[in-house]
């Protein structure tokens, strides 16, 4: 029977993700400068305030007010009519020593047999539905926000943009589960105060339609298809949307976890990403699932895969490792003979997870909008300054868990 399905993203200038981006940007600078660091950061944004918290294992100090400033900045937030900009807002920190009781379960005599950092389980998820193995509608709900804020920096074809915005698609499906058409965009974008708030809001929605979805389709042409005049568009629906950001809203680390990683399709176990070290398995262990289905998709042992594993706070082994396919296996093998492969395959205890991934190093400014899979792997190089005036630059792997490295190892071992 054909159905709908929806996702929504939001921007990095929505206060929840300024949050995850304060966290994350917290967790490379320690990273960066002590790489056995255990971090679990909360921020919260509101009105001209920011406030740190959490627990830190390290030893390195670091500038925490600076390095939130610095990313309130880069996100766009510059201009006091804001009410929230990157030189005036009050930086508070309540950051504290991580419980010895939680560190003694994660580090041990051999950093192979590296306790979880906390019990709970992870979900993984991946589909042939994209080229990215990432369900459309949230693909397309990152997008639109992608460009949104390029035309924003850009300040040229659009220029009343402020930071905060979120979009959401709505895609109709067929009776074989293939999308074959938008049916709902919606988009809010904050902007600057009009002084006619009707032309403003017929000027918003038509640079939408003629600036904004025409780059789209220019710059993804795969998803043409699936634009129509019968398009339900509902842009700025509210009808103005001048206060936005932290003053409209209070923002939090880890309130857009479905944002972050597939958009309502597959599960999701419940503890967020941003603000976490990689012995935190919350995160470690979603990036290694994700990696597992990925590369399973990739390999054609099924169209659609979903897979979780459950840990133990302080043991390395995991509870177990469940596969669904969802009937869309392409191989003569139960789902549960699937799972007993993978656990062959990819080792899940957390140091391992680690080392494949490469997690100790700080590449997690970059996950923390528009999403933490999905995302395009790549090596780059990124410079790190101290209180003191060190410099530490480092090459590092961005979305390694997005690498497609397993496919010929899955082959092999499903007789692919």
């Amino acid at each position: 029977m054909a159905y709908l399905f929806t996702s929504e993203s939001v921007s990095e200038g929505h206060p929840d993700k300024i949050a995850d981006q304060i966290s994350d940007a917290l967790i490379d600078n320690f990273l960066a400068f002590d790489a056995d660091s255990k971090v679990a950061c909360e921020t919260l944004v509101t009105t001209g305030q920011v406030v740190l918290a959490g627990e830190v294992k390290s030893k390195t100090y670091l500038d925490v007010q600076q390095i939130a400033r610095d990313v309130i900045k880069k996100i766009g937030y510059t201009k006091s009519e804001y009410m929230f900009e990157a030189n005036s807002c009050g930086v508070l920190s309540a950051i504290h020593e991580q419980s010895q009781d939680i560190n003694q379960g994660v580090d041990r005599l051999t950093k192979e047999e590296q306790g979880a950092g906390d019990q709970g389980m992870m979900f993984g998820y991946a589909t042939n539905e994209t080229e990215d193995y990432m369900p459309l509608a949230l693909n397309l709900s990152h997008k639109l926000l992608q460009e949104l804020a390029a035309l924003r920096r850009e300040d040229k074809e659009i220029t009343y943009l402020r930071p905060d915005a979120k979009s959401q698609v709505t895609l109709e499906y067929d009776d074989d589960n293939k999308p074959v058409k938008i049916k709902t965009i919606v988009i809010s974008t904050q902007h600057d105060d009009f002084a006619d708030e009707p032309t403003m809001l017929a000027k918003i929605k038509q640079d939408i339609l003629d600036i904004l979805i025409p780059r789209i389709l220019e710059k993804n042409p795969q998803y043409a298809y699936l634009f129509n005049s019968e398009i339900e568009y509902h842009i700025n629906p509210t009808g103005k949307f001048v206060i936005g950001g932290p003053h409209g809203d209070a923002g939090l680390t880890g309130r857009k976890i479905i944002v972050d990683t597939y958009g309502g399709k597959g599960a999701h176990g419940g503890g967020a990403f941003s603000g976490k070290d990689p012995s935190k398995v919350d995160r470690s262990a979603a990036y290694a699932t994700r990696h597992i289905a990925k590369n399973l998709v990739a390999a054609g042992v099924a169209d659609e895969i979903l897979v979780q594993v459950s840990y133990a706070i302080g043991v390395a082994k995991p509870m177990g490792i469940y596969i669904n396919t969802y009937g869309t296996k392409k191989v003569d093998l139960k789902d549960g003979e699937i799972a007993k492969k993978v656990e062959e395959i990819f080792d899940m205890r957390p140091y391992f997870i680690e080392q494949r991934l490469k997690l100790r190093n700080p590449i997690y400014s970059e996950t923390a909008a528009y999403g933490h899979m999905g995302r395009k792997p790549e090596t780059v190089t990124k410079t790190f300054t101290s209180p003191n005036g060190e410099q530490k630059t480092l090459e590092v792997e961005l979305f390694t868990w997005e690498k497609l490295d397993y496919v010929e190892k899955v082959k092999e071992a499903f007789g692919l």
